[in-house]
């Protein structure tokens, strides 16, 4: 079931703020090698449309145009493809003689518009042709098969958060958040709070949320959550907010979509930050949404217009480029997470230890049953915040950072924040994609080390 319209002038941006395919020339290949591969292109084009496939490719950079949101014919994957297959060839257009597999960032504050504006890109705020390409391929992982489902990407997680949140409630409404979410919510809260909508919280384990869906407009879920891991029946929550009339949007950071596809469980949002594990190099803020209701997602796109929270296209590049190998690190960063907490429950010092792959973690049944995967984080308490800091001096291999899913560990004492209820000694260790046999070696002598 999809969500509820929404309406007070939450109308459709209009062709201009559609997804469609690419341009031509705004993504021409410079060095004057553009016009053979134009040609090129429109013979394709032709090829196309004569085997009755109703995507185009442009004549000099071999972008797709179509209806929005439409993968270009030769870059589709087969519905019963692995999830690398699926990563690896994910948004990319159609194959042009002597062009790239996947085109370089178009750098383009306006195009050519003559004319009427009817798109399918009239100005760099609106659309861009590798956002457009991003877009299918998120689209493709965390919506597979789902034609009408609907991506947009955005120049951060708390950018797509804040779209969603602030493009779908209005004064008087009702909104549900997990008290044990991401550090950011409670300022989100303060912000729904000041235009007067009311918010109420309640922890993510034990679907507590269930217990406050009366009357609400929208439930937040955040599964697994940031820091805890506390996981939540995605499904059983959906059906009940549904039955209520609300919209479900499922912060889907910590799972990628590897782990976890919430549209399919019935969210009708699933919104991520891809600064994580999704491009999983430290290098790139990201954020995304992928929505089933064209109406709510017209209302996400035009909150995305209006505060311009748009991503570089370099950045959108650098975010395609790297999904490739996602499938790749989530497995290695998996196991080896896996790995890293069964040795980490051995110890004594070690309390509080989560992680939903473990079979006795208090989350894994529930995330057996939804997840395919169980993310790169492992959380755990060491006795003190004065161990904790003397672990963390003592890592070889871990950067004390914050963030999460790159292929270099990371790990950190969350307290040092503030915002988290978590005890001083509170360790989240993001795992990488080192050798295994490195990093458990690594976390035990660190342990060793920083004893009293």
């Amino acid at each position: 079931m999809s969500g509820p319209a929404t309406g007070d002038g939450r109308g459709s941006p209009g062709d201009a703020g559609r997804v469609p395919g690419g341009t031509g020339r705004a993504g021409r290949v410079p060095g004057g090698t553009g016009r053979a591969p134009g040609e090129a292109g429109r013979a394709a084009g032709e090829a196309g449309r004569a085997a009755g496939d109703t995507s185009q490719v442009s004549g000099d950079a071999g972008l797709v145009t179509g209806d929005a949101g439409q993968v270009p014919g030769v870059g589709r994957v087969a519905a019963g493809a692995g999830d690398g297959t699926r990563a690896v060839r994910a948004g990319l257009p159609e194959a042009v003689k002597y062009e790239p597999t996947l085109p370089g960032p178009v750098f383009a504050a306006h195009y050519h518009l003559p004319g009427d504006p009817t798109g399918p890109y009239t100005y760099g705020r609106d659309e861009n042709p590798t956002w457009t390409l991003l877009e299918r391929a998120v689209g493709e992982l965390e919506a597979p098969g789902r034609d009408g489902a609907e991506t947009l990407v955005f120049a951060s997680g708390m950018a797509a958060i804040s779209a969603v949140l602030f493009s779908q409630l209005r004064t008087g409404d009702v909104c549900v958040l997990p008290d044990d979410g991401y550090q950011a919510l409670p300022l989100v809260r303060a912000q729904l709070e000041a235009y007067g909508i009311e918010v109420r919280t309640a922890p993510t384990g034990g679907d507590a949320q269930l217990d406050i869906l009366d009357g609400a407009k929208l439930l937040w879920i955040e599964t697994p959550s940031n820091p805890g891991l506390d996981v939540c029946d995605i499904r059983r929550l959906a059906e009940a907010a549904h039955a209520r009339g609300a919209v479900v949007a499922v912060d889907n950071t910590l799972a990628t979509p590897l782990g976890q596809r919430p549209l399919e469980l019935g969210a009708d949002f699933a919104v991520a930050s891809g600064t994580k594990q999704l491009t999983g190099h430290g290098d790139v803020l990201l954020g995304y949404v992928v929505g089933r209701d064209a109406q709510a997602m017209a209302a996400v796109r035009r909150w995305r217009k209006i505060v311009g929270a748009i991503p570089g296209p370099m950045e959108a590049w650098l975010a395609h480029r790297s999904i490739a190998t996602l499938q790749m690190r989530v497995d290695r960063q998996s196991a080896t997470a896996l790995a890293i907490a069964e040795v980490l429950r051995q110890r004594s010092e070690v309390t509080g230890l989560r992680y939903p792959g473990l079979p006795d973690d208090p989350a894994h049944k529930i995330a057996s049953q939804q997840m395919r995967r169980y993310g790169s984080v492992v959380s755990f308490t060491l006795p003190t915040r004065a161990r904790a800091d003397r672990f963390l001096e003592a890592l070889r291999l871990v950067d004390d950072a914050t963030s999460f899913g790159g292929v270099r560990s990371t790990a950190e004492r969350r307290g040092r924040w503030g915002g988290d209820a978590v005890p001083e000694g509170f360790i989240r260790l993001s795992v990488g994609a080192e050798d295994p046999e490195d990093l458990v070696a690594d976390v035990l002598r660190a342990l060793d080390a920083s004893a009293d």
